[in-house]
């Protein structure tokens, strides 16, 4: 495999709107982001992964744009951008911009053309179908953020398809049209000296719409192949592809060195393995590390030494890591230092989410007005109206909501947690007080410093990237453990994810391995005897010298 600089990388992902407010209007912006870049600098990451800041009416909080080559203006102007590009890569940070192009807002300038009328040249970078002959959508295709997914034009009588909220009409991708103005855009971002692209829901831009087939459509791959042909593939970028329906199978098209397509793609075969299989998410099923075990040594083996996996536990769109997988209440500090530890010692490229770095915990609003979420308050009002409680509907958004991870960030203990000096757009989570970036800059074993030196030993030893995974224990129900193996080195991993007491047989090969700890959050560990007992969420990672 070719190394590449972002095999070693690390990213970590703001949301714009909860990150910092540096003007006091409530919302997150880039003077805010700008004025962290030290601290952000100081974890050591090397890429940021930034959410949309493009010109939108915010119906889905940007991910709705209305201008590919603007910015939004409550996050600030173009030359703010330019200036956090800058400031960025003078502490060795690229910025990777969110590209969105599977729809844009309905009041991006080529929708608002394409309404015009049927014969306008814009209309057909959008996808439009006559009435079902009741007059009705043209199928009975369900949003994903619920009800039709079609969308009545009254003015012509047709119907455009919307995956999402309706204001998101999807673009045309069999229109030769639309991969010019893509390309285009991308390539102007490129130039501005962004360090490459996270792309939203990728894996549907090749639909086939009549066929119902959303994802992973025919013509996908030979999409994403022009489009690195005609862009980022030009030069030495980093690409991660969101793609919700990826099996392994699929991420070796996707990622595979010879492809020519993505550098990774994110994949959520881990998430949707405690989604009910009907109710989906806002079910939510306990955690069961089998399952979850089984899922990521499926991963690592999959794109052993073909492709190459992104790692994450959390991000904009899911709950928070140590509110899903770990423990929120007396353990969160030691099981949000066993998900850092898990995590980065996996093979692949590391995520952080923003607040992850100091074990922020979903939050549990008992009003539904609380929440801001279009997906969660379009789902909660279909699924209440279909006859869902009240209370279970809350628990599967207490459990599984979007706008967990979308809380402002916690700084300090100031008023709203040091956000803003203005009201925020979203509550803060009352934990604040006790779980921010002071007070865990200020303790020397807090969960921030134990990430800072995981980030810094993925660049010292190249084990952690390239050493190839072996998982052990795989029939135990607490620990999940495995070997890294690279040249003459093996790093041995072991993690335990229950809040009890585990003691540990080990095989008789094993016995008397001893080495460097490189990391722990218990005492520094070795392996004396024939077993070794395991505190509450402990985790550690030992270089072996045999």
């Amino acid at each position: 495999m070719k190394q590449k600089w972002w095999h070693s990388a690390v990213v970590y992902q703001i949301y714009p709107r909860s990150f910092m407010d540096s003007n006091g209007d409530g919302i997150g912006d880039l003077g805010g982001i700008i004025s962290k870049l030290d601290y952000l600098h100081q974890l050591g990451i090397t890429l940021i992964w930034l959410s949309p800041v493009y010109r939108s009416p915010m119906d889905d909080n940007g991910y709705d744009i209305s201008d590919y080559e603007d910015i939004a203006a409550e996050f600030g102007t173009l030359a703010q951008m330019d200036e956090l590009i800058e400031q960025a890569k003078r502490r060795d940070i690229h910025i990777l911009m969110d590209l969105v192009v599977n729809h844009t807002s309905d009041e991006h300038p080529w929708f608002l053309e394409a309404l015009k009328s049927p014969d306008n040249p814009w209309r057909d970078f959008y996808i439009w179908r006559k009435p079902a002959a009741n007059g009705g959508p043209p199928n009975d295709f369900h949003s994903y953020f619920g009800g039709s997914g079609w969308a009545l034009d009254e003015a012509s009588g047709e119907y455009y398809l919307h995956q999402f909220s309706k204001r998101q009409p999807d673009l045309n991708w069999d229109n030769p049209r639309v991969h010019e103005e893509v390309h285009a855009m991308m390539n102007r971002w490129l130039a501005r000296g962004i360090g490459g692209f996270r792309m939203d829901v990728i894996d549907l831009i090749g639909k086939e719409v009549d066929k119902q087939i959303m994802a992973n459509g025919k013509n996908l791959h030979a999409l994403i192949r022009q489009l690195n042909r005609a862009t980022f593939g030009k030069g030495d970028y980093v690409t991660v592809g969101e793609a919700w329906s990826a099996s392994p199978e699929d991420a070796l098209l996707y990622s595979a060195e010879d492809r020519d397509e993505l550098s990774m793609v994110f994949q959520f075969d881990h998430i949707k393995q405690f989604w009910d299989e009907h109710a989906g998410k806002w079910r939510s099923q306990p955690f069961e590390l089998s399952g979850f075990k089984a899922v990521i040594d499926k991963w690592q083996t999959a794109l052993a030494h073909v492709g190459w996996n992104s790692l994450f536990w959390s991000n904009h769109d899911l709950p928070r890591a140590v509110s899903k997988f770990g423990d929120e209440g007396e353990y969160r500090e030691a099981s949000a230092k066993m998900l850092a530890t898990a995590l980065h010692c996996l093979k692949g490229t590391p995520y952080i989410y923003q607040g992850e770095e100091i074990g922020m915990t979903n939050v549990r609003f008992d009003n539904i007005d609380d929440y801001r979420d279009i997906e969660t308050l379009n789902l909660y009002r279909e699924r209440v109206e279909a006859g869902i409680s009240h209370e279970e509907m809350m628990l599967g958004i207490h459990a599984n909501g979007r706008d967990n991870a979308r809380t402002p960030m916690q700084w300090d203990t100031s008023a709203n947690a040091g956000f803003t000096s203005g009201t925020p757009w979203i509550g803060v989570n009352s934990n604040y007080r006790d779980i921010n970036v002071t007070a865990a800059l200020a303790q020397p074993d807090s969960i921030f410093w134990h990430y800072r030196k995981l980030v810094a030993l993925r660049k010292q030893h190249p084990i952690l990237v390239y050493g190839d995974f072996q998982q052990l224990f795989a029939e135990h129900l607490h620990v999940f453990a495995w070997l890294r193996t690279l040249d003459d080195q093996t790093l041995l991993v072991i993690n335990n994810f229950s809040r009890e007491r585990v003691m540990l047989k080990l095989p008789q090969e094993m016995h008397g391995w001893h080495g460097e700890c490189l990391i722990h959050h218990y005492a520094p560990r070795e392996l004396l005897g024939s077993s070794i007992e395991l505190q509450p969420y402990e985790s550690f990672a030992l270089l072996i010298g045999r």
